[in-house]
């Protein structure tokens, strides 16, 4: 190769490389490192798509409870296996009627294409099911609230959203064990 031929071709190359590097770091974004689900921005590029395409699906919001208890008296260690734990259960959960994301600290949400899919019940037990954790086991609750979009006047994933959150807070001032509620209208 010239002398010619390798100057005008570098750029090309520094760009393709550098391109590479931006898409790799926006796919790491989308991504939760510690759980692995998506964040924000990814989950709610899927969850718009779902909702245009199934006019059924159910949106959940979903919030560990005692989380900064458990970080206090367990370690910060223990609150990521909570997590860790809560993205499992919650993907098996939705299987491939849905997707799971993390919004943010101890908060997920996901959403599931039809109604008919799998039950808030079975949700609720296996995210409660106790952790492992140094030889202990440690309890996990969750609070779940639920949305169906058809039950929406407007169908909108902020809607929904705004939806499944009120059941949410409505589930977590429940007595006794948390639960799931769904709003109902």
């Amino acid at each position: 190769m010239d002398t010619q031929a390798l100057a005008l071709s570098l750029p090309l190359i520094g760009w393709t490389a550098h391109s590479a590097y931006l898409a790799q770091r926006l796919t790491a974004a989308r991504r939760d490192p510690l759980t692995g689900l998506r964040t924000r921005a990814g989950w709610t590029a899927r969850a718009e798509r779902i909702i245009r395409r199934h006019r059924d699906a159910v949106v959940l919001l979903l919030d560990l409870d005692d989380f900064k208890n458990l970080n206090d008296a367990h370690g910060h260690a223990a609150g990521d296996v909570a997590l860790t734990a809560t993205a499992e259960r919650l993907t098996a959960w939705c299987g491939r009627q849905g997707i799971a994301g993390r919004i943010g600290g101890d908060e997920f949400v996901a959403i599931i294409r039809t109604s008919a899919g799998p039950d808030l019940d079975s949700l609720t037990s296996a995210l409660h099911r106790p952790l492992a954790y140094s030889g202990r086991r440690l309890p996990l609750y969750v609070s779940v609230g639920s949305c169906r979009l058809a039950d929406l006047p407007v169908r909108s994933l902020s809607d929904a959203l705004a939806a499944a959150d009120s059941a949410m807070y409505a589930a977590k001032g429940k007595a006794g064990r948390r639960g799931t509620r769904t709003l109902s209208h």
